[in-house]
C-alpha cells in the first residue's frame, strides 16, 4: 500500500511517500484489530513532533506518519461496537497517512451521513480534545471562554463546542484573516494582535476577566491569560504549539483563586475507562446534531503529506489540516 514514511526524525523533510506491507496485528493501544480502508487523514502539531522525536507518545522510524483517520471498517474486534462497512472517524497515532491503518477502538467515533471523510478526518482528535478540556475545567453554560489559537483546528472546536454549550468564545488570533476563520466556526468576540490582547479581553468582559481559558498555544501568552481570568478562574492548558513551555509562579493562583488544569485524555481514560465512552457518545450525539462543522482549510492530496506537515510548522495552517488517500 502507499503511505507516506518518515525514515529518519529530521522534520517533515524526512518523509516520503513509497511503498510498505499493510499493518499487521492490532494496534499496540487496542484490545483486537480495527483495520480501516483510509479515505482521508488529519494532521496535527502532535504529529509534527513526532518527525523530531519530541512527542512523548512518538515511535521509531521507519514508521508511517499521521494520527487520525476517516474511512471504512474493513475488520472489527468483537464486542467494539463496530463492524466492516461502518463509516468511522479513528485515532492511529501514528500510520494514518497511508491506504490501510489500525484505529484505536476506544477513540474511535461513527460518522453521521452528511459527513464526508475530510470532515470526518478533522473530528476526532480536535473535537475530542476540545470537549476534553471543557470537561476538565467544569465548564458551565452561560460562561465565556477565552481560546487560544482560535483559528486552528483545536481552536475552532473549540469555539464551535463552547457555543453548542450554550457559552461565548473569546477568540485570540494573530491575523485579520484568522480572525475570519474564529469568527465563522462561531466566536462571539475576536481579538486581533499579540500586543494589547489582554486589555481588550478585558473590556470585553466588564473588567472581571473571563471564568476559562482553553490554550493550546503556551509560550509568552501564558501570564497574560492568568491575568484575565476572573477570581475562581481556571485555565486549560492543552499544548504548546508556540514551542516555549510557561511555567508559572503559583502565588498568582493564590491570590485570586486560580486554577490551572492540565489536559490530556489517555491517562485519564486508563484510569477512568467510562471516560472514553462518555466522549465517544457525545462527539456522535454533537455531530449528528449538526451543531459540530470542522474546519478543514487545507486539504491536500497523499503525495503531498510533506507539505501539510510544513503548514503546521511554519504555523500557516488554519482549522485542520486533511490529506486525502482515495
Amino acid at each position: 500500500m502507499r503511505a507516506f514514511v518518515m525514515t529518519e526524525l529530521t522534520g517533515p523533510s524526512g518523509g516520503a511517500v513509497t511503498e510498505v506491507d499493510e499493518p499487521a496485528g492490532a494496534h499496540p493501544w487496542a484490545d483486537g484489530r480495527l483495520l480501516i480502508e483510509v479515505h482521508a487523514a488529519g494532521v496535527s502539531f502532535p504529529d509534527l513532533l513526532q518527525t523530531r522525536g519530541q512527542y512523548q507518545h512518538g515511535t521509531p522510524p521507519p514508521y508511517v506518519a499521521g494520527g487520525e483517520v476517516a474511512g471504512v471498517v474493513l475488520e472489527a474486534p468483537e464486542r467494539s461496537g463496530f463492524r466492516p462497512g461502518d463509516r468511522v472517524a479513528s485515532l492511529t497515532v501514528w500510520g494514518a497517512l497511508a491506504e490501510r491503518a489500525l484505529g484505536i477502538p476506544r477513540y474511535t467515533v461513527k460518522l453521521p451521513d452528511d459527513f464526508d471523510f475530510v470532515a470526518g478526518a478533522a473530528l476526532y482528535l480536535n473535537y475530542a480534545t476540545a470537549w476534553f478540556s471543557l470537561h476538565r475545567v467544569n465548564f458551565a453554560k452561560g460562561e465565556d471562554v477565552l481560546v487560544h489559537g482560535a483559528s486552528g483546528g483545536v481552536g475552532t472546536a473549540t469555539v464551535q463546542l463552547v457555543k453548542a454549550l450554550g457559552g461565548r468564545a473569546i477568540a485570540v488570533v494573530s491575523t485579520a484573516d484568522k480572525a475570519r476563520v474564529a469568527r465563522e466556526a462561531g466566536a462571539g468576540e475576536v481579538v486581533v494582535g499579540d500586543e494589547g490582547w489582554a486589555a481588550r479581553v478585558r473590556e470585553l468582559t466588564g473588567g472581571l476577566g473571563v471564568p476559562v481559558v482553553v490554550d493550546p498555544v503556551g509560550g509568552d501568552r501564558f501570564t497574560d491569560s492568568l491575568r484575565c481570568l476572573d477570581v475562581g478562574g481556571r485555565l486549560a492548558v492543552v499544548g504548546f504549539a508556540a514551542g516555549e513551555i510557561p511555567t508559572v509562579k503559583v502565588n498568582r493562583l493564590l491570590l485570586r483563586d486560580l486554577s490551572v488544569v492540565g489536559v490530556a485524555l489517555d491517562p485519564y481514560v486508563a484510569r477512568f475507562p467510562e471516560m472514553a465512552r462518555t466522549l465517544a457518545s457525545e462527539l456522535e450525539r454533537l455531530a449528528a446534531s449538526g451543531e459540530l462543522r470542522p474546519v478543514a482549510g487545507h486539504v491536500l492530496p497523499l503525495e503531498s503529506a510533506r507539505e501539510a506537515l510544513e503548514l503546521i510548522d511554519t504555523r500557516r495552517a488554519v482549522g485542520k489540516v486533511v490529506v486525502t488517500v482515495r
